[in-house]
C-alpha cells in the first residue's frame, strides 16, 4: 500500500465527511475507525486488474454483479455502528471481505454472511491469507442473518434491503445497532441507523442517501 495512495484515501474520507457532517451529526469519524481503515490493505480485497483504483474514493466491480464500497461509505458505516474492541458483530453481504476486515481491527469476533459461493470462498481464503483469525465467512442467505451467534453488539448490512429484515432485528442485542442501507435498486436508497432498546422497541435515524448492490436471496426478491 503506497503511503501516497492511503493518504490520499483516508484525506477524501475527510473531506466527504466534512461535505456531509449535517446529514451524518459529526464532523469527524471516530480516530480507532480510521485507524483502522489506514492499516487494511484494500489494494489485496480488489481483482487484480483493478488494483490501481485502490485508493480511489468510489465503489468498485468484484465480479458477480457485486462491488467493493467506497472508502468513505466503509469508515462511515463502521463508525456508525459505535463499536467496542470487545464486540462481536454481524455482517451480511462479505463481498471481497474488506468490510470485516476493517471490523475486525476494531472488534473481537465478526461473522459474515455472503450469498454468492465463489465470493464467499474468495473472501474466505483471502481474509486467512492476511491473517484475520477473528472473522468467519459463511455461504448463505443473508436476510436470515446467523441466529447460531446471536444476539450480536452491532449488525451491518452491505447491500440494500427493500426494507428491515425482521431476522436481523431479532438477532441485534438491547442497546445495539444496525446499519442497512434500506430501498430498491438505483440511486432511490437511505442509509439508516437502528438502535433497539431495551424493552424491544426500535429508533430508526436516517442518514443520508445512498447507492448499495440490492440484497438478493428469496426472502428479499420475494418483498
Amino acid at each position: 500500500m503506497t503511503s501516497d495512495g492511503l493518504k490520499a484515501m483516508l484525506d477524501d474520507i475527510d473531506i466527504e465527511v466534512e461535505l456531509t457532517r449535517h446529514w451524518i451529526g459529526k464532523p469527524a469519524l471516530n480516530p480507532r475507525v480510521m485507524a483502522a481503515m489506514a492499516k487494511v490493505p484494500r489494494q489485496r480485497f480488489l481483482p487484480p486488474d483493478l488494483a490501481h483504483l485502490a485508493f480511489r474514493n468510489g465503489p468498485v466491480p468484484i465480479g458477480h454483479g457485486q462491488t467493493i464500497s467506497q472508502p468513505y461509505i466503509v469508515a462511515l458505516m463502521s463508525d456508525l455502528l459505535e463499536l467496542e474492541a470487545g464486540d462481536t458483530i454481524l455482517e451480511i453481504g462479505t463481498g471481497s471481505g474488506y468490510q470485516a476486515a476493517v471490523l475486525a481491527e476494531l472488534v473481537r469476533q465478526v461473522y459474515t454472511v455472503e450469498i454468492v459461493a465463489p465470493l464467499a470462498e474468495a473472501a474466505a481464503a483471502r481474509l486467512a491469507e492476511l491473517g484475520y483469525r477473528n472473522i468467519e465467512v459463511r455461504q448463505g442467505d443473508g436476510y436470515q442473518g446467523w441466529p447460531e451467534h446471536a444476539p450480536y453488539d452491532g449488525i451491518i448490512v452491505t447491500a440494500a434491503a427493500p426494507h428491515i429484515p425482521q431476522p436481523l432485528i431479532e438477532q441485534l442485542k438491547p442497546g445495539a445497532r444496525l446499519v442497512i442501507p434500506v430501498g430498491r435498486a438505483g440511486w432511490n436508497q437511505e442509509l439508516q441507523v437502528i438502535e433497539k432498546a431495551a424493552d424491544g422497541t426500535l429508533h430508526t435515524r436516517h442518514v443520508l442517501a445512498v447507492a448499495f448492490v440490492p440484497l438478493t436471496g428469496p426472502l428479499a426478491d420475494a418483498q
